[in-house]
């Protein structure tokens, strides 16, 4: 029996007063009277609990809010995307003037069963964070591996902005070797302008100091001024935005359907990168997107002269169908033209400084010039 019962048999069958009762039993009068006046309207059901909820909640969520918020969750959720309460108000933001809060949208998501309360991590206030102050102050790079459908791995090279999260470049390869670094970072120089400083892991593609040799972007690198730093071994941290980024479009690529061929994979990959720029609002930024940030500043640039280096080097590359090859002199890319009748011919490229020879797969001679550097493009004859 509970206390609303046997107060209520106590004054009724023994004829004990309400303030009796109340004092030896530590309650108020009022609900003494509240439990004798529903149990004389409604008899024995008056005596059960009743829910506590209030009559009227002015600031509940409407169900048109609610039903938006599920559906943006299972819509980004189902497409690879973050759906979080915070992501989600910013996407209501942009549709609406007046929205609920993030602590109401958190609790629609709870009760709808599609986040579990976590205990306390670490606050955030307590890590030691570094962030550039300008974008292109420093760019992050770093290869992670991704599956194929048929459980081929392959390599996946990401560089984002320090500053503002952006990403400048994302390719796929089946190996990327120091020379694919090299030209994916002027492809992306070429677009977002050259960074003051570059960092990077310990990888044998980025640095060969633990080799007593120097890698291919090292010395590009040092030819346009640009700093090279890199993380000391066995400390991811050091690169922590760059690895958390390979962590955000892995879990984007496993709600794709798994791709069969590179080139698939790679489109899969400039879809989120378009989203994740444009579109994704980033908390590390204060939930602006990475180009937003990006375009807010004026961009650093590299700021040192660049070194003379000896430009001694063998390069292999495919003519284009226009019938020219491609070589960068000094951070600056030169176009050569071969003419069409090499057009998709594999070709190799001896340069000993601004003397460049160019042989073709039988190592016979298709062309020799003196580079000029001042000329993007160097015609025949």
């Amino acid at each position: 029996m509970d206390m609303g019962r046997y107060l209520v048999e106590a004054h009724l069958v023994e004829g004990r007063s309400v303030a009796e009762l109340s004092a030896a039993h530590g309650v108020h009068r009022s609900w003494v009277y509240k439990l004798l006046a529903r149990y004389r309207l409604e008899g024995e059901a008056g005596l059960e609990p009743r829910s506590r909820r209030p009559v009227r909640s002015p600031s509940q969520v409407s169900d048109r809010y609610e039903d938006e918020i599920v559906a943006l969750r299972k819509e980004l959720v189902d497409h690879g995307f973050d759906g979080g309460a915070v992501t989600i108000h910013t996407h209501l933001a942009r549709r609406h003037r007046d929205v609920p809060s993030v602590s109401t949208i958190w609790r629609v998501l709870k009760a709808r069963g599609f986040v579990t309360p976590q205990p306390h991590k670490r606050p955030r206030s307590s890590y030691v964070r570094f962030v550039a102050e300008l974008p292109n102050e420093c760019w992050q790079m770093d290869v992670t591996h991704v599956e194929l459908a048929d459980a081929t791995s392959v390599e996946l090279l990401n560089v984002i902005d320090d500053h503002s999260r952006l990403c400048v470049a994302a390719k796929v390869r089946r190996v990327t070797r120091s020379r694919d670094v090299v030209r994916v970072f002027h492809d992306a120089a070429g677009r977002w302008g050259y960074p003051a400083s570059v960092l990077s892991d310990n990888g044998a593609i980025f640095t060969a100091s633990y080799r007593h040799g120097v890698t291919a972007m090292e010395t590009e690198l040092w030819a346009a001024g640009i700093d090279f730093k890199h993380s000391r071994p066995y400390h991811p941290q050091t690169c922590g935005k760059v690895e958390r980024f390979h962590l955000t479009v892995k879990k984007f690529l496993a709600k794709q359907d798994p791709a069969t061929t590179t080139l698939q994979l790679q489109r899969q990959v400039d879809r989120f990168v378009e989203y994740y720029n444009t579109v994704r609002p980033h908390r590390g930024i204060a939930r602006r997107t990475p180009i937003e940030a990006f375009e807010a500043r004026v961009k650093a640039s590299p700021a040192r002269e660049g070194v003379d280096v000896d430009n001694y080097r063998v390069r292999h590359d495919k003519v284009d169908k226009t019938g020219v090859v491609t070589l960068r002199y000094t951070s600056r890319l030169h176009h050569i033209g071969l003419g069409r009748r090499h057009a998709g011919a594999v070709v190799s490229l001896l340069v000993a400084g601004r003397d460049v020879r160019v042989l073709d797969s039988e190592g016979r001679l298709i062309r020799q010039l003196l580079l000029d550097p001042a000329r993007d493009y160097q015609p025949q004859g």
